[in-house]
């Protein structure tokens, strides 16, 4: 079976991309745990509304977030359940290899 090498390094590199930002993690993050309108997500992130509409973008952007209209709002959730389980799986490699990831980062909540 041939694997379309470079169509999954461009797929790889958008989710890297959404990843390597602090803000960008902790959306999906805060996402992985339920959907949520984006003035509950600025606060609970602790940013300004027009800086997470900018993160929003990027994730919708790269497919990883999806915008659901509920009247005049719009309500964000996680493109795909699969998503939640990649961040979940992500974590647990991450900390099964260097345990001490999290606390050496010296951010509030980084995992």
């Amino acid at each position: 079976m041939e694997t379309d090498t470079a169509a999954h390094t461009s797929v790889l590199s958008r989710f890297g991309y959404a990843l390597s930002d602090p803000t960008r993690a902790r959306i999906l993050l805060a996402l992985r745990e339920a959907p949520a309108y984006p003035s509950d997500l600025a606060d609970l992130i602790g940013v300004s509304r027009q800086s997470l509409s900018n993160h929003l973008a990027c994730l919708r952007g790269c497919g990883l977030v999806a915008s659901v209209p509920e009247g005049r709002r719009s309500r964000y959730e996680l493109a795909d359940a699969r998503l939640g389980h990649a961040l979940g799986d992500l974590l647990g490699v991450v900390l099964a290899v260097d345990p001490e990831a999290c606390a050496d980062s010296g951010q509030k909540g980084c995992c």
